[in-house]
């Protein structure tokens, strides 16, 4: 294995029989997780990152069993451990005095149920993990600072140009996010769809916030649902901060980075007249860390490869972050395509995962859709809402946290 940064080359022997290779574009969580998957399977695998190093990029992920089946499988769970909380339950609450509309018991219920367990974990965190990982790995090579200069196949296979020269091998995965290139080399630009809302996002150290507030704040999945916003806040890094994600329905800015910064003063005033809970955690939020982007939408692709080139998460179903199954579909995706592929048939491969995939990826980002109206509700409407999710069954989201992508028939 060979990490290329900055100049440095470091080389390990490789003690496996290769005779298969991989390029993947992009190492976030979806491209990390499917070059492990991949080299597990015997794959010889190539990483391109077209940033220097994988920084403090993002903020909370919650993980769910679908997806912490796939990272214990890998061999993870004692680091995830380290860093992560095991929230109690899954919380929903009114807007103005916090009254508690539902609540869904996880931590060891979800372990009981799913047999697996439901993470809260910082991005960076599970970046680190998996780079660390996929870095002591002989079957994997990671090149840094890396930009793709055009992707294509020919006789000698799919392959990547980069520095002026064409870099082949049998497959190709582009997991390359929302604004995928290989995604726009295989099928062409797309007009994505602005949804009408923004979302803030921040990280509050628990030693700023107030006495009482600490108390209070339980780790929980906490959702608060208020008329066209809503709120959503968790502990992260072993409770050490407290993610907060805020959408916000709003039209003039439609800046979809989420490392864009946004004027604190807007946010407090967003949220004006809400529970004292909710203004006490963004008053806590250091100005400098707030950042906001423009939420757009985009429909569900017709096809997902071409060829011996294959793409996963959000480079092709990327969804809205209302189910919070983001991170979990690109996870689930890597398992699965490596499974799809282990026997060297990769055009095929590429169709049985799609074929296992989308139906699947297709229904959450539905979902998805559909909470970004449903959390959203005004008037009686809302309070309709709010008495039918007091009888909602604690099973409602069995069909997402069964799903085992370990089951190559999935």
């Amino acid at each position: 294995m060979r990490i290329i940064q900055s100049g440095f080359i470091i080389c390990w022997s490789s003690p496996l029989q290769i005779n298969k290779s991989a390029l993947v574009v992009g190492a976030g969580i979806g491209g990390l997780t499917v070059s492990l998957c991949l080299a597990e399977k015997g794959f010889d695998v190539r990483i391109f990152e077209q940033t220097r190093e994988l920084g403090e990029v993002g903020a909370g992920l919650q993980l769910s069993p679908n997806c912490s089946r796939v990272l214990h499988d890998l061999g993870l769970e004692k680091e995830i451990l380290s860093k992560a909380c095991l929230p109690d339950a899954a919380e929903i609450r009114d807007w103005k005095h916090g009254k508690l509309l539902s609540s869904m018991p996880l931590g060891d219920s979800a372990i009981e149920q799913y047999g697996f367990p439901y993470y809260h974990i910082h991005r960076a965190d599970l970046l680190a993990i998996l780079f660390e990982k996929a870095g002591k790995h002989p079957n994997i090579q990671i090149t840094t600072s890396a930009k793709i200069e055009g992707c294509s196949q020919d006789t000698n296979g799919p392959g990547v140009s980069h520095n002026g020269e064409r870099i082949s091998a049998d497959l190709l995965v582009g997991a390359d996010g929302i604004h995928s290139e290989i995604r726009t080399a295989l099928f062409g630009e797309e007009k994505p769809r602005y949804t009408g809302n923004v979302a803030w996002r921040g990280l509050i150290h628990v030693d700023q916030l107030p006495e009482d507030l600490k108390a209070s704040i339980r780790p929980v999945a906490g959702l608060w649902w208020g008329p066209g916003k809503h709120f959503v806040h968790y502990y992260v890094r072993s409770r050490e901060l407290i993610n907060c994600v805020c959408v916000v329905e709003k039209k003039g800015w439609e800046v979809e980075s989420w490392s864009e910064r946004g004027d604190k003063a807007e946010l407090v005033k967003d949220f004006e007249g809400w529970d004292h809970r909710i203004t006490t955690l963004i008053d806590a939020m250091d100005p400098s860390q707030c950042f906001k982007w423009a939420l757009f939408d985009r429909a569900p692709m017709t096809s997902w490869s071409r060829g011996n080139v294959g793409l996963l998460g959000d480079a092709c179903h990327p969804s809205l972050p209302f189910l919070a199954q983001g991170a979990a579909m690109a996870i689930e995706d890597a398992a699965v395509l490596a499974a799809c592929v282990q026997d060297g048939q990769i055009e095929a491969g590429l169709c049985k995962y799609e074929l296992l995939r989308k139906d699947r990826a297709t229904r959450i980002q539905n979902a998805s859709r559909r909470n970004a109206k449903i959390f959203h509700l005004r008037g009686a409407r809302a309070w309709a809402r709010n008495q039918a999710v007091k009888f909602s069954p604690d099973n409602m989201l069995d069909w997402i946290y069964r799903y085992d992508a370990l089951d190559s028939e999935s």
